[in-house]
């Protein structure tokens, strides 16, 4: 499985000559890898500009930290048709609604880290500050952070 974090057709690539699934990022990068990307985490901006702009005109904008997610239709994940089965893609469709419901965040615990240690008891969801200071790998990823 290739799961990259960059705008690049390049990984994508990679992963289609190879025949390994892939995750794309950033657009929808099927066409790169119709027959093993098997979605790709979309950022569409447009519809919080849309937001921010009538804010804006309407005089109500303020500065503020922004966290857009698939309630916001700030990210999208396509999935691949071609690639996942009726049952997987109906399976992750009801797990995408949840997600954007409220419903379930993907973030509660029990989270472990890499060595064991719980990082988030169970029933706990870490923050947006939480998530933007990890600096370690959860239990399962078989990867050394950068150092």
């Amino acid at each position: 499985m290739v799961f990259q974090h960059t705008d690049s057709p390049a990984p994508i690539q990679a992963a289609e000559r190879r025949g390994v699934y892939a995750v794309g990022y950033a657009s929808d990068m099927q066409h790169f890898g119709p027959k093993t990307v098997l979605t790709s985490i979309v950022n569409d901006w447009g519809p919080h500009y849309i937001r921010s702009a009538q804010a804006v005109m309407d005089g109500t904008w303020k500065s503020e930290d922004f966290w857009g997610g698939l309630a916001e239709s700030t990210v999208v994940l396509p999935l691949n048709q071609e690639v996942l089965p009726a049952p997987v893609r109906e399976e992750a469709g009801r797990l995408i609604e949840s997600i954007r419901s409220g419903a379930f965040h993907p973030f509660t615990g029990p989270i472990r880290d890499q060595s064991g240690k719980e990082r988030f008891a169970a029933g706990v969801s870490a923050t947006n500050a939480d998530l933007a200071s990890m600096n370690y790998y959860v239990e399962g990823i078989k990867a050394d952070l950068p150092k």
